[in-house]
């Protein structure tokens, strides 16, 4: 990877690197220093559309294609990761509906499509968006967008309480939140010590909720965050080899090299791996939702 502007400012260089082309809602326009609400990180918003897009018209393609003969190899991937989600599906979560399994295979191929994309070289995309599209920022992994993983952790969230409410009903899913995990069993007057347990109940169910999103989002834009930061580093390093001299080119370019292709290398296992890990928690919440943690009181 080519890191032209490090040899002038590294810090710049990085920062330029990690910073998103902003669209101000307000006035419409990209500001790189707009702040706010009303501020878009358009580049993760449009890369995570696109690779949207790209899931879908794939898998509807193969779908199309199921019964025409021999599969291909983008139709045994396919397959194969169907097969390899809804196994999971299986194993997690036994009385899921039709919508689990489908939900599982999205969130496992939008996330690994979004973290494919921290493969390319950290120069190429900026370079484009710069001299071809005039753009002053530019980043294409969506995932180490902290707000595009909290988008999708808090739709999990939203159908936590979905499940919790269809498979529970109204009725079971208050009582969950009033009497679990303390119930005191009690009659007449010292029923009244229940009152400020269920108030405890409701406190520790909220905690407990909302740390599965939160981490949830964090441990994804954690994990690609850091294996970007260090392609950029890697990249800084690198374009240090032309600045001294032959023996400085040959050392700095085959160890920054050899450090690229190691780090290329183990990231190739993490991209693939945060993907399952995103979907089996998702998997795991729903599943959880679904069943019931309190006895009949």
């Amino acid at each position: 990877m080519a890191a032209e502007e490090g040899t002038h400012d590294s810090g710049s260089y990085v920062v330029h690197h990690l910073t998103n082309l902003k669209l101000d809602l307000q006035t419409m326009t990209l500001n790189e220093h707009a702040t706010g609400f009303w501020v878009l990180n358009i580049d993760s918003v449009v890369f995570s559309v696109v690779l949207g897009a790209l899931f879908l018209f794939l898998f509807l393609r193969v779908a199309a294609r199921a019964n025409s003969g021999v599969p291909t190899g983008v139709e045994n991937f396919v397959e194969m990761c169907v097969e390899f989600v809804s196994n999971q599906v299986k194993e997690v979560f036994p009385g899921a509906g039709s919508l689990v399994a489908p939900l599982g295979i999205t969130v496992f191929i939008w996330v690994l499509l979004m973290n494919i994309m921290d493969i390319f070289p950290v120069d190429w995309f900026p370079y484009i968006g710069e001299h071809v599209f005039g753009l002053s920022h530019l980043r294409v992994v969506p995932s180490t967008d902290v707000n595009i993983t909290f988008g999708m952790s808090i739709s999990i969230f939203v159908l936590m309480y979905i499940f919790s409410f269809v498979y529970k009903g109204p009725i079971g899913l208050g009582k969950e939140f009033l009497t679990h995990p303390f119930y005191i069993h009690a009659h007449g007057p010292a029923a009244l010590v229940n009152i400020p347990l269920m108030a405890v109940n409701v406190v520790l169910r909220l905690v407990e909720d909302l740390a599965k999103p939160v981490s949830l989002a964090l441990r994804l834009f954690g994990n690609l965050f850091a294996g970007e930061l260090i392609f950029v580093l890697i990249a800084v390093f690198s374009s240090n080899a032309f600045n001294h001299g032959v023996a400085g080119f040959i050392g700095f370019g085959l160890f920054g090299g050899l450090i690229q292709f190691l780090w290329a290398a183990f990231h190739l296992l993490v991209i693939p791996l945060q993907a399952f890990v995103f979907m089996v928690l998702t998997i795991v919440y729903l599943a959880s939702a679904a069943q019931s943690h309190g006895e009949d009181h």
